[in-house]
């Protein structure tokens, strides 16, 4: 399945219409409607706003595949759940990876806390405006209800656990 496929059926499986959808988003409805037929890339942002609104985890749009390539194919990024399917946890762990020089995007807010531990390669964090880069083996825990957004600005691929809360 699709990312445009899964945010469909999710969304449907939740009674949402497009419009409620956008309402809880502030994303367009043309754009969601884009996204569902598999016509536009989803930005980490939007995605995050789009699977708090239907109150998912952003790695069930990626759990179809472990496979690197398809997200390859899509997106600058992928997720692999880490959760083993367990769905009544009070966090999340996921695996995220993203490609070199890309995913820049702006902060927003959600819910809960995240916890980032990176593996390897540099990732770039801005926090409330405040730049910052973790290298391997460094990690933060940030309120995820302080404006926040994370991004590879290097030229190597980033890859890194994020733990977050529900």
């Amino acid at each position: 399945m699709t990312i445009g496929e899964i945010l469909r059926k999710t969304r449907k499986t939740k009674k949402m219409t497009l419009k409620s959808l956008s309402e809880k988003t502030g994303v367009s409805i043309s754009f969601l409607s884009q996204v569902e037929r598999d016509k536009c890339n989803v930005t980490l942002e939007s995605l995050r706003k789009i699977s708090d609104a239907l109150n998912v985890n952003p790695s069930i749009f990626f759990s179809e595949s472990k496979d690197e390539s398809f997200g390859e194919k899509i997106f600058p990024f992928y997720y692999e759940d880490l959760s083993n399917n367990i769905t009544q946890a009070s966090f999340h762990p996921i695996l995220v990876t993203l490609k070199p020089k890309e995913n820049v995007g702006n902060e927003f807010t959600h819910y809960g806390h995240e916890f980032i531990y990176v593996i390897k390669g540099t990732l770039t964090i801005s926090l409330e405006g405040k730049i910052t880069e973790l290298h391997a083996t460094d990690s933060m825990m940030l309120e995820s209800t302080r404006h926040h957004y994370w991004w590879n600005n290097s030229e190597e691929e980033v890859q890194f656990l994020l733990v977050s809360t529900l």
